[in-house]
């Protein structure tokens, strides 16, 4: 576009000095400066041979500089045959080049009132009109002009901004007063526009749309303002990825820049129907950076607002998938950058995330955030499931003050036929560079494990999960308990300590932990996993259990039978089938050993096995005291008549393969055999 411009200012100024019958004709101009630009060492040639219909005229221009524009050429030189057209006036139409550049063809005719230029590339064509009568205007139509030809102009408002892809169709009016600033306004259609910063951060590709542009350069200012609407494509600004629909959401934005200082919107509107609709004001640091904000937004139907304009903060969250329903209504402040306050109010929301096995029903209340004085709010919802995992209805009261938000009161919610308790709740917004922060105490009393473990497709346990944790901790994507918990289960008492969590909410959550055993009753285990049956106490410790999306990838582990006062220790024939089975393990006794299959059961002086995992591979051992010689290892030592032994032979044993046994056991593959 401002070539175009540039160009016919130079034909204006120049033409008038060319001798009508001359056969060579010279000029040059050390200088010309215009409202528009500035050209230096300017060059014209005229070869026009006597009588003859037409001259070749040549033009060269060492400078041109239109600083308000961002245009800088240098050597820029063009060529065409130069004839009159008959009415006083004169037309040249040739090849238009500049040093680094592809070349343009231009076309001028300059009659006796008027003058036009028309620039153009392949299908790209942008033409220029002037009348004598308004000297100071001049009109521009664009006609799949690529986006980049604005690049320049783009870059004086925007110093990262690279036009990627595009073209531009519409009509521009350019008015350079003499004592007015430059102004460029009209109407165009965007398609298929596309832009990105350096680092990444800022990005648009497939934008569509149609808007009318002013554009003004007063003094130590710029000031723009679009009105319009878009049309399909995408765009990303830091975490926040927008997918437009592919009907027109109307829009509009007034912005305003003065020096070096950042940008100022001090009008903002977006009207995407039901899903969206967002009015309000916002300024940037002078690297784009968002440093406050006030906007008000009103969504009547959640079922968009997602996929549409959540995703990018979605996928951090590590909930791409959720789907909501209900409405919203909130204010939104920033300033200096940080979060200042949050109005919110939700309207009977429904959300899910199947892929999380996270729900909630009946969301309802307001949610406040506050910078400064203390405001109070309350949320509540009906039901709700994590992990596959229902619970029952609650109430969130909230206070909050100096940018965090604190319960009021300890929250209840039913679970598993018991409660959990949350107390201390404080949550604090990313702020300061910081991320979310999140710190809370947790006691749990009565959680069936029988429920737990069912909805997580596991057996039917028998026992209660009780406990408290006086301070637990997220920050940083991790989530660290204090304290631990207490699981009656078996009979027996399972302790859980050094508890913690990477990516509770993202891709591949982590838990770590450490586990205590003390007297669990094995007939109530064995018989819930039908592993046949053994009687007595185990104890036994996990230390350093380490779960990557919930499937366990180091552990150290040992376990072992103890003596209790009254306690049989019996085991049956399908209970060292299914441990001889999944250990690599064998019989061993003496003679009365090849009649085991006309017993039922067998006395036993002690059980014990342990694995140390890692790099799937399990390093197994068993009692230490009945090691055998050689790489065997007993995991069962008999007691009595007939007396039988189990020892394992396979120290290593792949993690998978056993995993894959322990399958096997539990769905019954596992056949009692004799030798």
């Amino acid at each position: 576009m401002p070539r175009a411009i540039l160009l016919l200012l130079m034909l204006l100024l120049l033409a008038c000095a060319m001798p009508s019958q001359a056969r060579i004709a010279t000029a040059h101009i050390a200088r010309v400066t215009t409202a528009v630009a500035t050209l230096e060492d300017v060059e014209v040639r005229l070869d026009w041979p006597r009588d003859a219909g037409s001259g070749q005229l040549r033009l060269r221009a060492a400078r041109v500089d239109a600083p308000d524009l961002g245009y800088r050429f240098r050597s820029l030189e063009w060529a065409c045959p130069l004839e009159r057209d008959g009415q006083g006036g004169w037309r040249c139409d040739g090849a238009l080049r500049a040093i680094g550049g592809r070349p343009f063809r231009l076309s001028v005719a300059l009659a006796t009132g008027s003058t036009d230029a028309t620039l153009s590339r392949g299908r790209a064509r942008l033409a220029v009109h002037r009348s004598a009568a308004t000297p100071d205007d001049t009109t521009i139509d664009l006609a799949r002009v690529p986006l980049a030809w604005a690049q320049a102009l783009v870059t004086q408002a925007w110093d990262d901004g690279r036009l990627t892809a595009g073209t531009l169709d519409g009509q521009l009016a350019v008015r350079t007063p003499a004592r007015s600033p430059l102004r460029v306004d009209g109407t165009l259609v965007l398609s298929d526009g596309g832009l990105e910063t350096p680092d990444g951060s800022i990005a648009a590709a497939q934008l569509g749309g149609r808007f009318r542009i002013d554009y003004r350069k007063p003094a130590g200012a710029t000031l723009l303002s679009l009105d319009g609407e878009l049309r399909g494509g995408q765009f990303l600004y830091g975490t926040t990825y927008v997918v437009l629909p592919d009907h027109a959401v109307p829009f509009g934005l007034d912005a305003m820049q003065r020096g070096q200082q950042g940008w100022s919107l001090p009008s903002i509107h977006w009207d995407d129907g039901a899903a969206l609709a967002v009015r309000g004001t916002a300024a940037f640091a002078p690297g784009s950076s968002l440093q406050d904000l006030d906007v008000e937004l009103h969504s009547r139907d959640l079922s968009a607002l997602g996929a549409r304009y959540l995703s990018g903060w979605l996928g951090i969250a590590g909930l791409p998938d959720l789907e909501a329903s209900g409405a919203l209504d909130a204010r939104v402040r920033l300033a200096g950058g940080g979060l200042s306050s949050v109005d919110a109010q939700l309207h009977d929301i429904t959300i899910g995330a199947p892929g999380k096995g996270l729900a909630f029903t009946g969301l309802d209340g307001d949610l406040r955030l506050s910078g400064g004085a203390p405001v109070d709010s309350e949320l509540r919802w009906r039901s709700g499931a994590l992990q596959g995992i229902a619970f029952g209805q609650a109430r969130l009261p909230w206070r909050s003050a100096g940018g965090e938000l604190r319960s009021r009161a300890p929250v209840t919610v039913p679970l598993l036929g018991g409660q959990v308790r949350f107390e201390d709740l404080v949550i604090r917004p990313p702020a300061d560079g910081d991320g979310l922060r999140i710190g809370f105490g947790l006691a749990l009393q009565g959680l069936q494990l029988g429920e737990l473990s069912q909805s997580l497709g596991g057996p039917a346990f028998r026992g209660t999960l009780d406990g408290s944790i006086p301070a637990a901790r997220y920050a940083g994507d991790r989530l660290d308990f204090d304290g631990g918990l207490s699981m009656r289960v078996f009979d027996g008492i399972v302790d859980v300590t050094a508890l913690s969590m990477e990516r509770p909410f993202g891709v591949a959550p982590t838990l770590s932990a450490d586990l205590g055993l003390n007297g669990l009753d094995l007939m109530a285990i064995t018989e819930v996993f039908d592993f046949g049956s053994i009687s007595g106490r185990l104890d036994g410790r996990i230390d350093g259990l380490r779960l990557v999306d919930w499937s366990p990838v180091t552990f150290d582990a040992e376990l072992h039978t103890v003596r209790r006062r009254g306690v049989r220790q019996r085991i049956s024939q399908r209970a060292v089938q299914n441990i001889s089975s999944v250990g690599d393990a064998s019989f061993v006794g003496s003679l009365q050993a090849r009649l085991i299959g006309l017993f039922d059961d067998f006395g036993y002086s002690r059980i014990g096995i342990s694995c140390r995992l890692a790099n799937e591979v399990c390093v197994m051992g068993g009692l230490g005291s009945g090691t055998r010689a050689g790489d065997g290892f007993t995991i069962v030592e008999g007691s009595g008549i007939p007396r039988l032994d189990v020892v394992g032979f396979n120290r290593n044993v792949d993690w998978p393969t056993l995993v894959e046994r322990l399958a096997a056991v539990g769905s019954g593959d596992v056949k009692p055999v004799f030798e």
